[in-house]
């Protein structure tokens, strides 16, 4: 085992929707030094969310440049790459593989609405739930390969890699065509998640002539730096790199929170829960998938938007500062004044599984001001987030210990309101970093170091008591405002689709 005390450093690039970001620790887990650069989503048109694919491997290059300069200054040497990013994503390249499209990103892309219908019709929901551990949704892969082979034949046609974001700087740095297990199961429904394989009859019929990539684990090598990748990039020939994962399930690595009994609940642009299993599980509203390690399965869960409303909300009030906003609506009361809101802007992942769904903003006064509206929209997410933790404990989840993490958990109001809301305490992480720093874990892992002691848990939050009963009432609002209001959202996003043409 490599020791904490030799000379080296490893590297973790998390290829995120809002930004790239990258990190070099010493094989201690300290920081040497981290890079952040940001980048927008295409949004051609409503419910398509795409971005370039040449830009995750540009802005690798950038980033591995700048941290290969800081592990020379400071003398330690570069000896294992971790690489991370969104998903599930559809980046289609040709022979050579030169993407033939913009990558299609995960379930924040609602496109593939007739497809989803179809294939469901066609293979059975029940049997797809049973196989492949999840229902087909916008999170799904296969559904939107389809949605390529209908609307673009001729790229479906020159189609011969299936990429996402780790597995895309993969190819650009080792040259090896892989996936991992895990980030294959969200490849519904191509994946069976108990034979841990291609399921070959369902596959064979929508890939058309892609080649299914090779599968690993993880935290598995999947080759090393050729020489072209390191005439690039400024990184060493020969350095090994891991096959990598889909962000949040890096992310759980970040703060050693994917043992079975853990629950990871990452805040963020979007939002997103990972509770592991030591046993298969399957769910018709939820996503069961393979674990990050051999013999782990998981539920996961994702809300649609999050942070994303937030963000929102400050450009509607003339990019007000955060700080003020996040003081305004601790300010106010538990429930916003009676304020209640929906927050499906982009649609609904899970457990709705409904790219129609639409945000909704109910019980509104003039006497409201927007401290009210900004804490509605942190315990609208909170009431997602309680929503999918019952039908994950539902369906026999075991949730011992939750963890929270992402850009959500640097001050505690949101979270705080999620505990009160869920009445489960959650632990903060002495550092936030995120799948950056769980890609450069893994790495770390792979060359033998020895990471058990990296990233322990910070402060714990408790829920309030006294804000229980408010919150109480108002989740059960919550639940049977979606209903309600769910047909004229349907019609509205029609409307949307239709002015957009």
């Amino acid at each position: 085992m490599t020791s904490k005390h030799t000379p080296g450093s490893v590297i973790g690039v998390d290829i995120g929707t809002s930004s790239t970001k990258g990190i070099l620790l010493d094989l201690a887990g300290r920081v040497l030094h981290s890079v952040v650069l940001e980048h927008d989503v295409s949004r051609p048109r409503p419910g398509h969310v795409e971005m370039d694919g040449a830009i995750w491997w540009n802005e690798f290059v950038e980033i591995a440049r700048e941290l290969g300069e800081v592990s020379a200054l400071t003398q330690q040497p570069i000896v294992s790459v971790g690489v991370s990013g969104m998903g599930p994503c559809l980046l289609l390249g040709d022979e050579a593989g030169t993407p033939l499209r913009p990558a299609i990103l995960y379930g924040v892309d609602t496109r593939s609405v007739v497809q989803i219908e179809r294939l469901t019709a066609e293979l059975g929901n029940d049997a797809i739930v049973e196989r492949c551990g999840s229902a087909l949704s916008s999170q799904a892969v296969g559904p939107k390969l389809a949605w390529v082979a209908d609307n673009e034949p001729g790229v479906f046609a020159a189609a011969r890699h299936l990429f996402m974001p780790a597995s895309w700087l993969v190819w650009n740095l080792t040259g090896e065509y892989t996936l991992d297990h895990h980030s294959a199961s969200q490849c519904t429904p191509l994946y069976d998640t108990a034979a841990l394989e291609w399921h070959r009859p369902w596959a064979d019929a929508l890939r058309g002539a892609v080649e299914l990539p090779r599968l690993a684990w993880a935290g598995e090598q999947a080759g090393v730096i050729t020489d072209a990748a390191a005439e690039f990039t400024g990184l060493p020939a020969g350095v090994p790199v891991t096959i990598g994962t889909i962000d949040a399930w890096t992310e759980a690595v970040s703060v050693d929170a994917h043992h079975p009994g853990d629950l990871m609940l990452m805040y963020g642009t979007t939002l997103f829960l990972i509770n592991t299993s030591p046993t298969r599980v399957t769910h018709p509203s939820l996503w069961g998938t393979v674990g990050l390690a051999p013999g782990t399965w998981n539920f996961a869960a994702g809300m649609a938007t999050s942070g994303a409303i937030t963000s929102w909300m400050r450009s509607l009030f003339g990019e007000a500062d955060y700080a003020e906003l996040v003081a305004e609506a601790a300010a106010e009361p538990a429930g916003s004044r009676g304020l209640l809101m929906l927050p499906y802007f982009a649609g609904e992942r899970t457990p709705l599984a409904d790219p129609d769904a639409r945000g909704v903003i109910l019980g509104l006064t003039v006497e409201h001001k927007r401290g009210a509206l900004y804490r509605a929209a942190l315990e609208a997410t909170a009431f997602g987030i309680r929503h999918n933790i019952d039908e994950m404990r539902a369906a026999g989840a075991v949730i011992d210990r939750i963890v929270a993490v992402g850009g959500g958990t640097q001050g505690t109001l949101w979270p705080q309101i999620v505990s009160d809301v869920t009445g489960l305490s959650q632990q903060l992480p002495t550092l936030t970093i995120g799948a950056s720093f769980g890609a450069a874990r893994l790495a770390a892992e792979l060359v033998d170091a020895d990471a058990s002691g990296w990233n322990t848990a910070g402060i714990e939050l408790l829920p309030r008591p006294e804000n229980r009963v408010v919150y109480d009432e108002l989740y059960r609002h919550f639940l049977a405002l979606y209903p309600a209001t769910r047909d004229t959202a349907h019609a509205l996003a029609a409307l949307q689709r239709a002015s957009a043409d």
